[in-house]
């Protein structure tokens, strides 16, 4: 089938983690893809960047998203804007408007919308604001004229989702934990692949069919019995868990921040949402897209393949692939004035006694488990601080240990830049009074010498930023002066990766 006959599909939130893993299922489906987001660049390493058309839009934006919807078949709504402030629900309410209005405009055959499992029988004034801003998005694209397809999940369990790294990290950091009472609600989890399966057969339902499904798996526990299944699955020792009445929803959050990658800005809403039991009330999406064999996929199995994933670096992508809401999203600027601001600047340069492969390697591989290559207890303490500010903190961690694309989060930086080979640039998304920047590059000296480049910028926010920059710059030689000479030393005593295995 040539690609002009392909029926086009558009995926919103592509940067993010389930767009993200939507868009190679559709391409395996035989759909076109195009993509929009905010920053098409971000998605330019992604393996399935060279198939697909990636456009520049915000949902909030009419002119783009119209732009966007041209010839599309089928558009997906995958994004949302949680976190984003105290108003989240009114630009949600308005972004789905949007939508609406310009995918019937356009022609669109079919709407396909991941939303949230809602408790039955609990009035909306009652729900979390995550769960009642999901519920009337649903409304406004099922009221949009166009057959729309609501998909309802409770907690989503896969390699990198939001819910497993919470479930994860609270059964492995803590044998013994005092939990909030939500840990005592009844819950249906889902395994990512069948959400991922979900969501490409909605595009295939019947032009008549407009309406939500129930989705989840085949297990229905408690938040407390999904902890003790990871830990048995993971080969731990059963956890002692005492639930709590005094742990309110903000408090839990921020316990829930403390202990996980997660931050409290997104761990509140996920911890507000289980308040209520989260179970399907309905299966009927199997009778227009069949469940095959092993299918939902119970939960001891899809703890499994997530934890495999995780061993063999295959998580494809994270909940922190999204932008963290109210971190600085422009890329660091062209002119080194700043159009006449201020822009603070740290330069290191080394020589060092190894190939620029070497050196590359070590570069490509910082962060996460191999740390920065400079005081870890001031690193540490950067990243406690910015959690206690509400910030994503160091604990983010890497999606792969070896290889970065931009877009990945890196512990509390966001990769803006790779040259494989040459240069790293990282854009801070810790709570700062300014913006900042960190490069590493790998060049060579007149003697053709390999050089480690390193640079560090801060552009000052008022005053703040200003007493800011003078009261940690003390630091600068222990942290990145330090940071430059490890990177060096490690590049010069690395062992040689071993030769690839000669072809049969």
């Amino acid at each position: 089938m040539s690609s002009k006959a392909r029926p086009l599909a558009l995926v919103t939130g592509a940067t993010g983690y389930i767009g993200g893993r939507l868009v190679p299922e559709l391409l395996d489906a035989g759909y076109a893809v195009r993509a929009l987001a905010r920053s098409p660049e971000k998605l330019r390493d992604h393996p399935w960047a060279g198939r697909t058309e990636a456009c520049r839009g915000d949902v909030t934006d009419a002119a783009s998203v119209r732009a966007a919807l041209d010839g599309v078949d089928t558009a997906y709504y995958l994004v949302h804007a949680l976190g984003t402030g105290r108003d989240f629900e009114e630009t949600d309410r308005r972004a789905a408007r949007i939508f609406a209005e310009q995918a019937r405009a356009a022609g669109v055959r079919r709407l396909v919308y991941l939303g949230g499992l809602t408790p039955a029988g609990v009035p909306r004034h009652a729900l979390s604001p995550h769960l009642r801003s999901r519920a009337e998005v649903a409304e406004i694209l099922l009221a949009s004229g166009v057959p729309t397809a609501v998909l309802r999940a409770a907690v989503i369990i896969g390699s990198g989702s939001a819910s497993f790294e919470m479930l994860r990290y609270l059964a492995e950091r803590l044998p013994v934990m005092v939990t909030p009472s939500w840990v005592r609600t009844r819950i249906q989890p889902v395994a990512i692949r069948d959400v991922l399966r979900y969501l490409v057969g909605c595009a295939g339902l019947p032009d008549d069919v407009s309406r939500a499904f129930d989705i989840g798996g085949p297990d229905v526990l408690t938040y407390r019995d999904m902890m003790q299944r990871y830990a048995r699955v993971a080969g731990l020792p059963e956890r002692l868990i005492l639930p709590v009445p005094v742990l309110t929803p903000g408090l839990s959050s921020r316990w829930v921040g403390l202990v996980t990658p997660v931050p409290g800005a997104l761990a509140r809403p996920l911890a507000e949402s289980l308040r209520h039991e989260v179970v399907c009330q309905e299966h009927d999406i199997a009778r227009y897209v069949p469940d095959s064999p092993g299918h939902p996929i119970p939960l001891d199995d899809a703890l499994d393949l997530a934890l495999r994933r995780i061993r063999e670096a295959e998580v494809a992508t994270r909940w922190s692939n999204a932008a963290v809401p109210g971190a600085p999203s422009d890329p660091l600027p062209t002119d080194p004035d700043w159009a006449g601001g201020s822009l603070y600047t740290d330069r290191r340069a080394r020589r060092v006694d190894a190939a620029p492969e070497a050196l590359w390697r070590v570069v490509e591989g910082i962060g996460g488990e191999h740390g920065w290559y400079s005081s870890g207890l001031a690193w540490a303490a950067r990243g406690w601080l910015d959690r206690l500010v509400g910030g994503v903190g160091l604990r983010r961690g890497r999606r792969d240990a070896g290889r970065l694309r931009v877009g990945d989060s890196l512990d509390f930086w966001r990769v803006e830049e790779i040259a494989p080979g040459r240069l790293l640039r990282l854009r801070a998304e810790m709570r700062l009074p300014g913006l900042a920047w960190l490069e590493l590059a790998v060049g060579r000296d007149a003697h053709g010498r390999t050089v480690y480049l390193q640079r560090a910028l801060f552009h000052p926010h008022g005053l703040a930023g200003h007493a800011y920059w003078w009261a940690v710059s003390p630091f600068h030689a222990a942290v990145f002066g330090g940071m430059a000479r490890n990177i060096a030393r490690t590049a010069e005593t690395a062992p040689e990766p071993p030769a690839p295995a000669p072809a049969s």
